[in-house]
């Protein structure tokens, strides 16, 4: 059975996703897709929202984080709770929109239809509006208080 793990990220301000596909999910990979991210915006801070993933946090991407101090501000998901990140929320509908049900021949061939259902949002990118009004609460779901 072929398998990929996509990483991605939206950015907010030019309103699409960076991405890349890779064949395995280690710090290596993440390590390597920080660096592209790096490469992309050298001048500017990186604030990504993370999930509680062990390769988030791996010795292997805490050194490298102390290679380039500052450069990423990285926001942790409380756990169980996937619908904070955007990201998860993008995955899922590619999920059950484009991959459910789907046979390929080969990781070349996933990673191809990723990458071009990728693309095609990035055409005609539609800004994500947030609909749980804070203000409108004095507690979030799970009895948070604000």
């Amino acid at each position: 059975m072929a398998r990929t793990y996509p990483v991605a990220c939206s950015g907010v301000r030019q309103r699409n996703f960076d991405y890349k596909v890779f064949e395995q999910h280690r710090s290596c990979e993440f390590i390597e897709y920080l660096k592209e991210l790096e490469s992309i915006y050298p001048e500017e801070k990186i604030i990504i929202i993370l999930d509680n993933l062990k390769i988030h946090t791996s010795e292997e991407t805490r050194e490298y984080l102390e290679t380039v101090p500052d450069k990423f501000e990285f926001v942790f998901t409380p756990k169980h709770a996937s619908w904070l990140n955007i990201i998860e929320s993008f995955f899922s509908k590619m999920g059950r929109s484009m991959l459910r049900g789907i046979r390929v021949d080969s990781i070349n061939e996933l990673k191809e239809r990723i990458s071009q259902y990728i693309n095609h949002v990035n055409e005609k990118p539609v800004i994500f509006t947030w609909r749980y009004k804070m203000e409108e609460r004095d507690e979030m779901p799970g009895g948070i208080t604000i």
